[in-house]
């Protein structure tokens, strides 16, 4: 322990190393780091004696410190556990922090107790933006069931604050010829535990819904392999609907390096899920025995047997045959590795780093850790720094190409592994049964693609932490929304690639994907963009702009006739009409508001205009004011100019009160298809 260099540890890292000794884990970090830092001093000074370890007996113990409060703030004291039971102890303790975390969230009335102080700035802010975006989603909205993920994007770029850049997270030192779970070969919201054998999904908000895969950084080519699984936890997830389909699943197998996370959903991809059925190229078949919580898996591969390589499981160390046989001639003696992909549940691996196995092995097979060094091959390795990341974000209208031209990039540069940034990214990972979301989904739709939205945020966070290459899929044509989301990406290669096709192909394309998949963004959104959109240029905070279709010059000339075009449109219904209690809105003074709030007897009903200072008690009170000006403008008969805007008074009244006027013409806007999802 002595060899722990404290001022690299991070909070929740600090908090692990003094709870194993029992110390007190309250407090900033400055605090943890002296509390630390004089533990192992006395330790190194022959006043401890390491750690004090728990006697951890059964694993039905081990379950119930599941409920423990570890990492809440209270003084935790561990005696006799070993190392790798220790890792484990913390993540389930982590697991807790995070559902009651959640469980906060939902009930903001309740005061809460001690919360602990951000560890620096970036958590700070990041804290205070995420309180300021709850209490701002809080506000009800109205229904609208018509529209699809691009809406609430659009939503999100507008009203979106610019972060400062994070902190770049540190690797850990780690042996790189064990077999472990790889770190740059899994999906963003999978948390690899600090050993690197166990792990598990972000749950909180609509990540509850999303898969979490992760793939070992050794894979085999050669020989009988094996590896083991163990399903620690199933993840309480009671924010999720009772109508949402098998919540809980853990799909294990083997996959190429170049294969996506999503196992068992393409070619070379094989996977054996808790349902009880097996799956490749997204085909799925009955096989073996449903499993879950604390079944052990095992995943072998025989590429020995011939011309075909098979692939065989176990449960709880019970044989279930051949699950797949694929030729040696199609994967080309390329390497298939170990791969998990997890909802909801907490898993941990045994490549053969522990002393025993959970069950026996089959005479003949070898854990993958066990195989010689030269016969592993090491799957792809992650940039050194972020100076070698790139971060490319798309700038273009709905259904412009840009989420196609990203999926081939993507799958022309394989070396690279972009993580596609998107909505329509996270809603692949929704998929239930190889199916996206709106073939099978019961619940609201609008409900669940806001979550979906509100994932993408967050994984963005993230993303600006991590050293990897990425595309960030959205519309991204405002300006402000630009600069705030390149921010803290700073150290990375940025570059935008503009896709802006001509106005005719456009249009074209947006009817075929309406057709195709039917509506998701309203008329007034795509003129809003219009009127916003702005080409990027490389300066501050771009080093590149990229024109996949129109040129600059070309798109330039295009881009100010849709500015023109979304500003003679003027505002969205949204923005003129005020349907809470009636009226209008806007931000000029050629509109005025009837605001009936005050009711028959006065009090606040009456016109208020945005543009001026009469806000009255009634229609008489504002009459007579703007009468007394009227009179020594115009010099005009009082009485006449009273009738004439009471009259005038009564006529908006009457119009802007007329709500099946604009329920129809609201109407035009909920007709569109729940099943849209689009390509953006």
């Amino acid at each position: 322990m002595s060899g722990i260099n404290v001022k690299k540890l991070k909070v929740n890292e600090l908090k692990e190393e003094l709870q194993l000794r029992g110390l007190d884990t309250r407090g900033l970090k400055a605090d943890l780091v002296i509390r630390l830092q004089s533990a192992l001093e006395a330790e190194a000074a022959g006043e401890g004696d390491g750690p004090p370890i728990a006697d951890v007996g059964e694993e039905g113990d081990q379950q119930n410190d599941i409920g423990g409060d570890a990492g809440d703030g209270d003084d935790v004291i561990i005696d006799n556990i070993d190392l790798i039971g220790a890792e484990e102890f913390v993540m389930k303790a982590e697991l807790k922090k995070e559902q009651e975390q959640l469980k906060e969230e939902k009930e903001p009335q309740q005061p809460s107790a001690h919360h602990p102080e951000p560890a620096n700035e970036w958590e700070a802010e990041q804290a205070t933006q995420a309180k300021t975006e709850d209490n701002r989603h809080n506000r009800k909205r109205p229904y609208d069931e018509g529209r699809g993920y691009g809406y609430y994007e659009h939503r999100e770029e507008k009203r979106g604050r610019s972060p400062q850049p994070p902190a770049e997270e540190e690797e850990e030192d780690f042996d790189d010829t064990l077999v472990a779970i790889d770190t740059y070969n899994c999906d963003l919201h999978f948390k690899v535990s600090r050993d690197r054998y166990s792990g598990y999904p972000l749950t909180i908000e609509g990540f509850a819904y999303l898969w979490s895969g992760a793939r070992a950084s050794y894979g085999v080519n050669k020989g009988r392999v094996c590896f083991e699984m163990k399903i620690n936890e199933e993840i309480s997830v009671k924010h999720l609907p009772s109508s949402e389909p098998d919540p809980h699943v853990v799909r294990i197998g083997w996959s190429l390096d170049t294969c996506n996370t999503q196992l068992g959903e393409e070619p070379f991809s094989y996977g054996y899920g808790g349902t009880g059925k097996k799956s490749s190229k997204c085909k799925f078949e009955d096989y073996g025995e449903k499993f879950g919580e604390n079944d052990v898996l095992g995943c072998y591969i025989d590429f020995d047997s011939g011309e075909e390589v098979e692939m065989a499981f176990s449960k709880n160390g019970k044989w279930l045959d051949v699950a797949f046989r694929v030729s040696r001639e199609e994967l080309a003696e390329r390497p298939l590795f170990p791969h998990v992909l997890v909802k909801n549940c907490a898993i941990e691996f045994n490549f053969g780093q522990k002393e025993e196995p959970f069950f026996p092995v089959p005479e003949g097979y070898t854990f993958i850790q066990k195989v010689p060094l030269e016969n592993r091959m090491r799957g792809t390795v992650g940039p050194a720094s972020k100076a070698d990341c790139e971060l490319l974000m798309m700038v273009g209208l709905p259904a412009s190409g840009k989420t196609t031209w990203a999926l081939k990039h993507a799958e022309e540069h394989p070396a690279k592994k972009y993580n596609i940034l998107g909505t329509n990214a996270i809603m692949e990972k929704m998929k239930v049964m190889g199916l996206r979301r709106q073939k099978n989904y019961s619940g609201r739709w609008d409900v669940l693609i806001q979550q979906a939205t509100q994932c993408l945020n967050r994984l963005i966070q993230i993303a600006a932490r991590k050293k990897r290459n990425y595309i960030l899929d959205q519309t991204n044509v405002y300006g402000s929304a630009q600069r705030r989301k390149m921010r803290p990406f700073e150290g990375f290669q940025r570059k935008a690639i503009v896709i802006c096709p001509t106005d005719e192909d456009l249009k074209e394309r947006t009817l075929k994907r309406t057709d195709e998949e039917g509506k998701d963004v309203p008329d007034h959104a795509v003129l809003e963009m219009k009127a916003n959109f702005v080409l990027p240029e490389a300066g501050e905070f771009l080093d590149d702009v990229t024109f996949i279709e129109l040129k600059r010059e070309e798109a330039d000339t295009l881009v100010k006739q849709y500015n023109e075009e979304g500003r003679k449109a003027g505002p969205p219904p949204d923005k003129r009409f005020d349907n809470r209690q009636g009226g209008f809105r806007g931000r000029g003074a050629p509109y005025q508001r009837y605001d009936n709030r005050g009711g028959p007897q006065g009090g606040r009903g009456g016109y208020q205009s945005q543009g001026g200072n009469f806000r009255g008690g009634e229609v008489e009170g504002f009459c007579g004011i703007y009468l007394v000006l009227n009179v020594i403008s115009f010099c005009v008969s009082v009485d006449n100019v009273l009738l004439s805007l009471i009259q005038y008074a009564q006529q908006w009244q009457q119009y802007y009160q007329n709500q099946s006027q604009w329920n129809q013409y609201y109407s035009q806007y909920g007709n569109y298809s729940q099943g849209s999802q689009g390509t953006q």
